[in-house]
């Protein structure tokens, strides 16, 4: 008995130095694998972090032409045909929908051509008073040319009457001399017979002679008042063929003026037809609407036949096949300091699967590449400022399944900063390094902090 109590005493002892190594064995190994925990912990901490902003917002394009498209109805009208439904593809210039006129002032179907005739009508009357014009600048010219020529002669005649006035007068005067002398004469002869020194038949002849010279000198005064009368007639002929030429003139003249003032009408209704008539073709126009560009219906707002429409009013969306997207983000006031035009940004789209690592975006997988290419300066109805970003070309394309409206999540890429400075930014409630850019770029590409 008293072997097997030694035996096991012996096997007690073994199994208790046992023991003792594997729990010194255990220790070791605690502390080994919390030291390579520490030194990896105090390695992960130097690795370098990718600061970065997070913003959501939708796909859109980057052309204004290139966004869904609203057609409205330029006219007022009820709808004739609808040449397409929901979903069909259209070409630019496609039709759309055919419109008819309501309005009773454009219901008339020869309404351009009875205004083109009014058009022409009033061109012909145009003409015709620019013809008479012509002619009455003619008229005016010949009026001149008589009036002056019935000057010159006027002018004439009347110097040619000073000039018989001149000749009357002289012969007024000798045949007054003639008479004085035959006068004296005869008064002589008369004293003379009285006394008796001269016979009857002597007198009488002296008389005779002096009635002669009476009556000769009559004739000559009457011519020559006779001939100053001419002169005065011949002067108011002067004056009426002057006022009569001048009241002809000034007839043809105000008839001119009144033709001018006939085609400043007729040109002003010629210009006022002419905008009817076109705006009456361009109405016309309007009672087609034709796809502005290549795309596809998305959505009908009126439907049926009959329906009337409004002016402006919306008919149908449109959205374009063939555009180059862009990402519209919203980010907070606080984090737009941190941006900059041509900064680097990572999207993640909606139904595309991405696997992202904030601080290491080199290791990701299922997201893209692009850049800010605008910065709004105002904020928007949602309380943040919006940004539009770019496909980066140098970086994975994007999916081509792209759709006008999708969400969108954006990593904006900032500095890198060791991962313990970015625990301690964070633990202290700090803001990420503000953006400064390379020390070779313009101060005006820089955003200060």
């Amino acid at each position: 008995m008293w072997l097997f109590e030694e035996i096991e005493n012996i096997n007690n002892k073994k199994l208790s130095s046992y023991s003792v190594e594997t729990d010194r064995n255990k220790d070791f190994r605690r502390i080994k694998i919390m030291f390579i925990c520490m030194l990896t912990f105090l390695l992960l901490l130097f690795l370098p972090w990718t600061q970065n902003i997070s913003s959501k917002g939708i796909v859109t394009s980057l052309r204004p032409e290139q966004r869904p498209q609203e057609l409205n109805s330029m006219i007022a009208g009820s709808i004739e045909k609808w040449y397409v439904k929901e979903g069909d593809l259209v070409k630019k210039g496609d039709t759309i929908i055919r419109i008819k006129e309501i309005k009773s002032e454009y219901l008339d179907p020869n309404l351009i051509s009875r205004t083109k005739e009014q058009i022409s009508a009033k061109e012909a009357s145009n003409d015709f008073y620019e013809s008479k014009i012509g002619a009455l600048d003619q008229q005016v010219n010949a009026l001149e040319q008589s009036k002056r020529l019935k000057i010159e002669q006027t002018s004439n005649k009347i110097q040619q009457i000073r000039l018989n006035i001149v000749s009357d007068s002289m012969a007024f005067i000798a045949a007054n001399n003639e008479f004085l002398i035959a006068k004296e004469q005869y008064q002589r002869q008369l004293e003379l017979y009285k006394e008796g020194l001269r016979s009857l038949t002597e007198l009488e002849q002296r008389n005779q002679q002096y009635q002669n010279a009476v009556a000769k000198r009559t004739i000559a005064e009457n011519k020559y008042i006779n001939t100053k009368q001419e002169l005065i007639n011949a002067q108011i002929e002067l004056n009426a063929i002057e006022r009569d030429y001048d009241e002809k003139i000034a007839k043809s003249n105000s008839d001119k003026f009144q033709s001018f003032s006939q085609i400043s009408n007729g040109s002003a209704e010629i210009a006022k037809l002419e905008n009817q008539y076109n705006n009456y073709v361009i109405r016309n126009g309007f009672y087609y609407i034709l796809a502005p560009q290549d795309g596809q219906i998305t959505k009908t707002i009126k439907a049926g036949v009959s329906e009337t429409l409004k002016e402006g009013e919306l008919v149908v969306r449109i959205t374009p096949t063939e555009m180059e997207y862009a990402a519209e983000l919203y980010v907070s006031a606080t984090d737009l300091p941190l941006l900059r035009n041509g900064q680097e940004v990572r999207l993640q789209f909606d139904g595309w699967p991405a696997i992202f690592f904030s601080g290491w975006p080199q290791i990701g997988y299922g997201t893209f590449g692009a850049k800010v290419i605008s910065i709004d300066n105002f904020i928007s109805e949602n309380g943040k400022f919006r940004i539009l970003v770019k496909e980066d070309k140098a970086d994975t394309p994007w999916p081509k399944a792209l759709r006008m409206g999708g969400g969108v999540k954006g990593i904006a890429l900032l500095n890198n900063v060791p991962l313990w400075y970015e625990l301690w930014r964070k633990l202290n409630g700090f803001p990420p390094d503000y953006y400064t850019g390379k020390s070779t770029e313009k101060t005006s590409d820089k955003i200060a902090p």
